[in-house]
C-alpha cells in the first residue's frame, strides 16, 4: 500500500480526522493532505518541538555559548548545589546531596534527574509536587506556565528524582533546555530560535503561536470525541513560557526544511559534527522493546524496527499526533502531522500504516 492509501484508509475509517505527510525518499519528494483544508496546514507538533530547539542548542554548542560537559550552574543557578531524592518514589524531603552538578549534555541527553519515568507510576513524587506548585503536566497548555525565571525558581524548589547522568527520563530536560539556550544566546526563546534555525531554514509556519493571518490554517486538535483546542484558542497568543518541550506548531513543508539540512550535514545551521552527536544514541534504550534510544535531543533508532526503520534512523513522535523520521540507510525522510492525539503510548495505526509505507 502507498502512503497516500495508507492514510486514507485511515481517515475513512474515522479513526483519523485529517493528515498532512511528506516523504523524501533521496530527494524524490511526494506529499499529500486528507481531511483537512490543505497541504499547508499548521498542525500543533507537541514533542517534535525537542529536536527542533535540540537543534538550536547544538548551533549554540558550534559557536561556543555552550559546552556539552560544562555545568549548567552559572546559566541556570536554580539547579546548582542539587538534593536527589533518596528512593524515587519517596518522600519529597528524604534527599542526599547530588553526586556532581547538571551539565549540558544531561540536559540535552535527558539525565538531568527530572522527568517522566516511563516504568513508574505517573507523576511520581517530584513531577507531583510541580504540579502541585502549578506547572502543568499533560497536553501542552501554552497559557498556563509561569515565564521562564519563574518557571526556574519553581523547578529548583524540588530534588531530582535520581542523580545527575543516572537515568533517562522525558520531557523536562527539554523544558530546561529552553531556559538555557536563551540565557546562552541572552534572547529569548522565540526571538532565538527564529533568528539561528527558522529563518535561515525557511521554516516560516513555525514558532509558540499563530499569527492572526495564518489562524484559519490551522487545524483543530481532537482528544476522543470531542475538539480540545479551537484554533483561535490560547495558540493564538505569544505565551509566557515558551515550552521547548511540545509548544511548537508547524508544517510539514517546515519541518521537511530542518530534517533536509541535517541529512545535508547540517548547513547552513549545524556543523556535521554537531549534527552527528545530536543524532548518535547515547546509554541504553528508554522503550520496553530495546528498540530506541536518545542522543542529544532526538530519538535514535538502536535496532531494526518492524515498520522498516533501519538502526540509525533518527527523529521523534508527537503525543498530539505528529512524527517525523529520517532514515539515513535508506535516505529517506518521512513526516507525518495529525488532527488526532495519540490515545496511548502506543502509536495510534495510522502511524504504523504510515511507517511501513514510507519506509
Amino acid at each position: 500500500m502507498d502512503v497516500q492509501a495508507a492514510v486514507e484508509r485511515r481517515v475513512s475509517s474515522g479513526e483519523v480526522h485529517g493528515a498532512a505527510w511528506l516523504v523524501d525518499r533521496a530527494g524524490d519528494v511526494s506529499s499529500g493532505a486528507v481531511g483537512i483544508s490543505g497541504p499547508d496546514s499548521v498542525f500543533r507538533i507537541s514533542s517534535v518541538t525537542k529536536p527542533v530547539v535540540a537543534a538550536l542548542a547544538m548551533g549554540l554548542v558550534d559557536e561556543g555559548l555552550l559546552r556539552l560537559d560544562d555545568p549548567v550552574d552559572a546559566l541556570l543557578p536554580e539547579l546548582a548545589d542539587r538534593r536527589v531524592l533518596r528512593r524515587p518514589d519517596g518522600p519529597i524531603d528524604d534527599t542526599v546531596p547530588a553526586d556532581r552538578p547538571i551539565t549540558v549534555r544531561d540536559v540535552l541527553g535527558f539525565r538531568l534527574g527530572l522527568g517522566m519515568d516511563f516504568t513508574g507510576p505517573f507523576p511520581g513524587t517530584v513531577l507531583g509536587a510541580l504540579a502541585e506548585q502549578g506547572l502543568p503536566v499533560g497536553p501542552p497548555a501554552p497559557q498556563a506556565s509561569p515565564g521562564p525565571d519563574e518557571w526556574m525558581r519553581i523547578v529548583g524548589s524540588v530534588p531530582l528524582s535520581h542523580q545527575p547522568g543516572a537515568r533517562w527520563l522525558y520531557n523536562t530536560g527539554a523544558q530546561v533546555l529552553g531556559v538555557l539556550v536563551a540565557r546562552a544566546a541572552g534572547r529569548p526563546l522565540p526571538d532565538l530560535l527564529a533568528e539561528r534555525l527558522l529563518d535561515p531554514l525557511g521554516m516560516t509556519d513555525t514558532g509558540f503561536w499563530v499569527p492572526p493571518d495564518s489562524l484559519d490554517r490551522v487545524e483543530p486538535l481532537w482528544l476522543g470525541p470531542d475538539v480540545y483546542d479551537e484554533p483561535d484558542g490560547q495558540w493564538a497568543t505569544p505565551p509566557a513560557f515558551p515550552d521547548a518541550a511540545s509548544g511548537l506548531v508547524s508544517t510539514v513543508t517546515d519541518l521537511h526544511a530542518l530534517a533536509r539540512a541535517l541529512r545535508a550535514g547540517g548547513g547552513p545551521v549545524l556543523s556535521p559534527a554537531a549534527v552527528t552527536q545530536l543524532v548518535t544514541a547515547a546509554g541504553d534504550a528508554h522503550d520496553p522493546d530495546g528498540g530506541e534510544g536518545w542522543g542529544l535531543g532526538v530519538g535514535v533508532c538502536v535496532a531494526e524496527r518492524p515498520d522498516g526503520r533501519h538502526a540509525g534512523s533518527y527523529g521523534w513522535d508527537g503525543g498530539l499526533g505528529s512524527t517525523w523520521w529520517t532514515d539515513p540507510v535508506t535516505d529517506t525522510i518521512a513526516i507525518l502531522l495529525t488532527t488526532d492525539a495519540w490515545t496511548s503510548p502506543q502509536p495510534t495505526p495510522v502511524f504504523t500504516d504510515f511507517w511501513t509505507a514510507a519506509f
